[in-house]
């Protein structure tokens, strides 16, 4: 950095019992063409006193004082929110002095007989301290990005829950309910149709209906799966033998135990995962079993789905598309989980969520 480059005058903080070497000090700073507003302390109260009342851009510090050294200088400097380079300029103090003023984080040191080069050494420490500063606020800036995304995350999920809860409702009472009455209706037309041709399109009309009010309990199932009412485990267990029946891959489930102490959020991140897990074997796995291993070891609920098909390449996980598993690493972050996929082509994949069971108490409702 050059020192003429600075838009305002570089505050620096002079630790400094000499008068002639302060001068000295001031003079090879005018030399070098910046602008310094330069402060000098003579003890380490009065250097106390200056770094809390100005915030300096620089420090320069001799190193041996009458009653203190450069260490506790630098103590005093490292409770500061705002820490500025402090630089040591001495003369010779010794190699163990110096490196062990290094190792407590002194940033740079100057003889005071090669003042020709401390302009040089401001700069470049106070180079480093802007990039520090950058890089802290870009990881600030950064963080508080990604907590916005996790809170936005969570309150999609929370929005999508409910409508599905909504809409499976309005599928169980209106749709189911009116699909009810069409049944009634038709078996009442059954029993006192007299025509054949009319009894036989009556039949097909009930075979038609019935599989209309399936396909609406299974989308219920789908949107609000009622069953995981009666515990995570069971409302796996269901939707492995329905994915069985569909599919006609072999699916074992295997749990620890028949119940796991869970919130219903962390319920439904567990069996929402297993969901797209399946979904995703259906598609693309090509595989003849799956397993399923529930466990709540050491108060981490665990739920692993693993298939014995051709595998997922890595390339296939990195795609900008790929937002089925992207997907449930946003999902599980919101009850502070976190997805791990094993995969190796041509030996199957494996869908492993992870979630600590902190708050086994959440009330919240879908």
């Amino acid at each position: 950095m050059l020192i003429t480059s600075y838009t305002r005058p570089i505050r620096l903080l002079h630790l400094e019992s000499s008068e002639h070497d302060h001068e000295l000090v001031k003079f090879a700073l005018r030399r070098s063409g910046g602008t310094f507003d330069v402060v000098r302390a003579q003890t380490l109260t009065e250097f106390c006193d200056q770094i809390d009342t100005v915030n300096f851009d620089v420090i320069l510090s001799d190193y041996r004082f009458a009653d203190f050294t450069a260490i506790d200088a630098w103590s005093e400097v490292q409770e500061l929110e705002r820490r500025p380079p402090f630089i040591l300029l001495s003369q010779a103090i010794g190699e163990t002095a110096a490196v062990d003023a290094l190792k407590h984080g002194i940033n740079d040191y100057v003889l005071k007989d090669n003042l020709s080069n401390l302009v040089h050494v401001i700069g470049r420490a106070i180079e480093v301290r802007d990039t520090r500063l950058a890089k802290a606020r870009a990881d600030a800036e950064l963080a508080a990005s990604q907590q916005r995304m996790a809170e936005l995350t969570a309150h999609l999920q929370l929005s999508i829950e409910r409508e599905r809860a909504s809409i499976a409702r309005e599928v169980h009472d209106d749709i189911g309910g009116a699909l009810a009455a069409m049944k009634f209706d038709l078996a009442w037309l059954g029993r006192h149709a007299t025509d054949q041709a009319a009894r036989m399109h009556i039949s097909a009309a009930t075979e038609m209906l019935q599989h209309a009010l399936g396909a609406s309990q299974r989308i219920m199932r789908d949107l609000r799966p009622a069953v995981l009412d009666q515990g995570l485990v069971a409302a796996i267990q269901w939707m492995a033998t329905g994915f069985e029946k569909r599919t006609g891959i072999k699916t074992t489930l295997r749990a620890a135990e028949k119940t796991v102490n869970a919130s219903k959020e962390v319920q439904l991140v567990a069996y929402r995962t297993a969901q797209e897990a399946l979904t995703n074997i259906s598609k693309y796995a090509q595989c003849s079993a799956v397993n399923i291993d529930v466990s709540d070891h050491e108060n981490v609920l665990t739920v692993e789905i693993s298939d014995n098909g051709r595998g997922i390449a890595k390339e296939d996980l990195e795609k900008p598309s790929a937002f089925g598993i992207k997907g449930l690493h946003e999902r599980a972050k919101t009850v502070g989980g976190w997805i791990d996929v094993s995969h190796n082509e041509g030996a199957g994949t494996s869908v492993i969520v992870s979630i600590p069971l902190i708050d086994p108490t959440s009330t919240t409702q879908y």
